[in-house]
């Protein structure tokens, strides 16, 4: 974004955007999808927001820096904790979710299923 950099909307709105793997951006380079944000009557920013593959990358890779270690690294309580994380943050709502998480966990879709079914028993896991 070129400007409006110091606007202290953008400075509030930055960390939530930044959380999501957004883009801030000029609005006057908004596609149709963007969401431009105005501040008293006036268009301040657009907000470029990630697909949703691209937010659950976005998602792990926090994670890992959470962790400081890659995610498939953690011990067994540890990657449970992940998944229930995942899961609150709609990671499974996602096309190949699970398999993108098993991946990252160095672990199989069977126990990724495990970790969501140890939380909620009644849980379908079909999908």
């Amino acid at each position: 974004m070129t400007e409006p950099r110091d606007h202290p909307f953008v400075t509030a709105v930055k960390p939530l955007v930044d959380a999501m793997g957004g883009e801030l951006m000029d609005p006057s380079r908004a596609a149709p999808d963007d969401v431009v944000l105005a501040w008293e009557g006036e268009d301040v920013v657009a907000v470029r927001l990630p697909q949703l593959s691209e937010s659950l990358d976005h998602i792990l890779a926090a994670l890992e820096r959470r962790h400081g270690m890659p995610l498939a690294e953690l011990d067994r309580k540890t990657k449970q904790d992940v998944v229930r994380i995942l899961e609150a943050r709609g990671a499974f709502s996602v096309r190949h979710g699970v398999e993108t998480v098993a991946g990252a966990l160095g672990v199989s879709r069977f126990t990724v299923y495990n970790y969501l079914n140890r939380e909620n028993p009644n849980r379908n896991t079909r999908g």
